[in-house]
């Protein structure tokens, strides 16, 4: 698929002949006449790059400017500007504008100005793929691990659907994000859709985008995950909790690489891999998506060998991003935590850790410093450690431990557990959102 570009110019000589020339370049080319229209076209094509007049009537450049950066900050827009201008083109790229462009113009230095900032632009995506590396390090030195290992550079080498099975908190995102990062598609879009937040009437406009008129409310045509995913992996976590008729509709599109919107009626070519996962303890035969590579995921207590790694990893990375000195965890504190059966896995370690880090007033996690399901009544050192917070931030800690724990008892289920809570759903949801609470791997 060839990217795309929005001319956004009140000038239709101008627009015509950009189109032309950049088409003959090999690029998908859409137009808007104002700024309004600019971005509304925006978010109906999600193109790769804008260039955008900096005068026009309506809204001018520099708004226009500044409500597609609100919405999209990472997309690459390039400022036209003409005679008498420029001290306001200046402006817009101390708001966020990659370039700016002088009137009259031209052709090739738009083509190379359109070249730089879709390079610039690629090499932001790797370098946000290489900064998640350490986040999504699979650490361990088990059996179980070197197997995994083993799983993932197969299923990376190949194109074909792959299956993730393994329970709550193991790391279904981290090896899914794996497999794509060791493929061909790894410099390519890599689209996580959470299957179990998402309400099954709106699946479907999740997964495909709609049209415009679909349905009330469908103002404009909006694009789906598997338009974003395109050249790269769409990760469907909890596909276990996606409907067998919606299963049935991604199967076919895997096979035949074409899909419709939500109320279109034309094919959509697209070229993605699909990697599902489920943390049901169902027969993968009783899903239709069967994939060519069936992955099991081995739970934290059946690679105990692997917790002081684990352990030594999460505090060195918390560490780091607070500005704290780094722990050690002693052997006592270090024999409680192997003999603890973790039924949040991985996810449960790390979330304990980075409360470790927070609240542990010395250097040296002991025995003390662990909560009272790891170590049984609590003596006292672990409270006297909220009196280095003060009221807010102790409050924030308490407010989402108990998220957290109570996540942890629905399974990780947002609905439930906004019951169990007594608060409604979007309540939870900004709270999981402010607290930075990771809900992905389901």
């Amino acid at each position: 698929m060839a990217e795309s570009i929005l001319i956004i110019d009140d000038e239709e000589s101008i627009r015509a002949s950009l189109k032309g020339a950049l088409e003959d370049e090999g690029f998908d080319v859409i137009t808007a006449e104002d700024g309004e229209s600019g971005i509304t076209r925006t978010s109906e094509e999600l193109p790769d790059l804008i260039l955008l007049d900096i005068w026009m009537p309506g809204i001018d450049g520099i708004e226009t400017l500044n409500r597609l950066k609100r919405l999209y900050p990472k997309l690459p827009i390039i400022i036209m500007s003409g005679h008498g201008t420029i001290e306001a083109a200046v402006k817009a790229t101390k708001l966020g504008a990659y370039d700016f462009i002088e009137k009259p113009l031209s052709i090739e230095k738009v083509i190379l100005g359109i070249g730089r900032a879709l390079e610039t632009s690629r090499l932001m995506q790797e370098n946000l793929i290489l900064k998640g590396d350490e986040r999504h390090l699979i650490i361990g030195k088990s059996e179980a691990i070197s197997k995994l290992k083993e799983d993932i550079e197969s299923a990376a080498q190949s194109k074909a659907p792959v299956l993730l099975t393994g329970e709550n908190g193991t790391g279904k995102e981290v090896v899914a994000w794996n497999i794509h990062n060791r493929s061909l598609r790894a410099n390519k879009p890599f689209v996580t859709v959470n299957c179990a937040a998402i309400p099954e009437e709106l699946m479907e406009c999740e997964l495909f985008g709609y049209e415009k008129g679909a349905f009330t409310g469908a103002t404009s045509r909006q694009k789906g995950r598997f338009d974003i995913a395109h050249e790269g992996t769409l990760f469907l976590n909890g596909v276990g909790d996606i409907s067998l008729s919606t299963q049935a509709k991604v199967l076919r599109i895997i096979q035949e690489m074409v899909f419709e919107r939500v109320g279109g009626t034309k094919g959509i070519k697209v070229d993605v891999r699909v990697i599902a996962a489920t943390s049901h303890t169902i027969h993968p035969s009783s899903l239709i998506l069967h994939p060519s590579f069936l992955i099991h995921i081995p739970p934290l207590r059946e690679r105990v060998g692997d917790i002081r790694l684990l352990a030594e990893h999460f505090i060195n990375e918390f560490s780091r991003e607070s500005g704290r000195p780094s722990k050690k965890v002693s052997p006592e504190a270090m024999s409680l935590l192997k003999r603890y059966d973790w039924p949040g896995n991985v996810r449960e370690l790390r979330n304990l850790i980075e409360r470790l880090v927070t609240i542990s007033p010395s250097r040296l996690i002991e025995p003390h410093n662990l909560p009272p399901y790891l170590t049984g009544p609590a003596e006292g050192p672990i409270d006297d450690a909220f009196s280095t917070l003060d009221f807010k931030e102790a409050r924030r800690l308490f407010e989402k431990e108990f998220i957290i724990r109570k996540m942890e008892e629905n399974g990780w289920n947002i609905s439930k557990t906004a019951e169990a809570m007594g608060i409604e759903r979007s309540h939870l949801h900004r709270k999981i959102k402010s607290y930075g609470i990771e809900i992905k791997e389901l």
